[in-house]
C-alpha cells in the first residue's frame, strides 16, 4: 500500500508563516518496559539494558579497555541487582567472549579503540555487547568495513549472543550480514519510515531488485 499523502490546510488565521515560526510538537516518547528513554541519560539508558554500537566507534585514548570493560560490566550488574566483579573475577568471565571473537587477549592492555583497524573496533564493540549483557542491542552496519573472516567471527558472535529474552536490530545495506545471521524479521526503511516488514526472503528481493522489488511487494499486499 503506497504511504499516505496528507494536505495541511491552515485556517486563515494560520498562515504559512505562523505555521513555520511555531515551535515543534515534542518528539512522541521512546517506550521501553514501560519506561521513555527519552527522559534517561545515555548512561541510564545502558544500565537498563540498551546497548547502541556505533559505524564509527570512537577512540578513548587513556582509557585501558580491560579498565573500561569491567567498569562497565559492573555498573550494568548493579543496575540489576547482581554483585560486582573484582578483576580476577572479570578476567575468567571475559576470556570466554574473548575466544568467540577470535580476539587475543592482549586487546585488554590497549586503550578502547586507540589504533585499532576497523575489524578490530567492531569485534570490540561486540565484546563490550557481550559483557553488558544488554536486552536490547542496537548495531548500526557492524559489517561495515570487515573483511570475510572479521564479518564472520562477529555474526558468530551475535548469534551466540541471542537469548529468547533479549533483541537485537540490525542496521545494514548489505546480505552478506543477513546470511550469516539468519534475522527472524527484516524490515526496510526508505526515508525514514518503514515501508515493509517480512521474513529473511526480504533481503533476497532487495539484493535483486532493490526497492523497485519492494514497491512490487507493497502493490501485491
Amino acid at each position: 500500500m503506497p504511504a499516505p499523502v496528507f494536505n495541511l490546510a491552515p485556517s486563515p488565521s494560520e498562515s504559512p508563516l505562523t505555521l513555520s515560526l511555531s515551535p515543534p510538537p515534542p518528539p512522541p516518547p521512546v517506550l521501553y518496559k514501560g519506561t521513555n528513554l527519552l527522559a534517561l541519560e545515555p548512561e541510564d539508558r545502558a544500565r537498563a539494558g540498551v546497548f547502541l554500537s556505533f559505524q564509527s566507534p570512537t577512540e578513548v585514548p587513556g582509557v585501558a579497555n580491560a579498565d573500561f570493560l569491567r567498569l562497565a560490566c559492573n555498573a550494568r550488574r548493579k543496575a540489576r541487582g547482581l554483585p560486582e566483579l573484582d578483576p580476577i573475577e572479570f578476567y575468567g568471565y571475559l576470556t570466554p567472549k574473548l575466544a568467540a571473537l577470535n580476539m587475543d587477549p592482549s586487546f585488554l592492555n590497549r586503550d578502547v579503540n586507540a589504533g585499532f583497524s576497523g575489524g578490530e573496533k567492531k569485534r570490540n564493540e561486540i565484546l563490550q555487547l557481550a559483557v553488558m549483557e544488554a536486552d536490547l542491542a542496537i548495531l548500526d552496519e557492524i559489517d561495515s568495513g570487515l573483511d570475510i573472516d572479521a564479518l564472520r567471527d562477529v555474526a558468530a558472535a551475535v548469534v551466540g549472543l541471542r537469548r529468547p529474552d533479549a533483541a537485537t536490530l540490525m542496521v545494514t545495506h548489505y546480505k552478506r550480514l543477513l546470511s550469516l545471521v539468519a534475522p527472524d524479521k527484516v524490515h526496510v526503511m526508505e526515508a525514514g519510515r518503514i515501508i515493509y516488514s517480512g521474513g529473511p526472503e526480504v533481503a533476497d528481493v532487495l539484493e535483486g531488485e532493490g526497492y523497485e522489488g519492494v514497491r512490487k511487494l507493497l502493490q501485491a499486499a
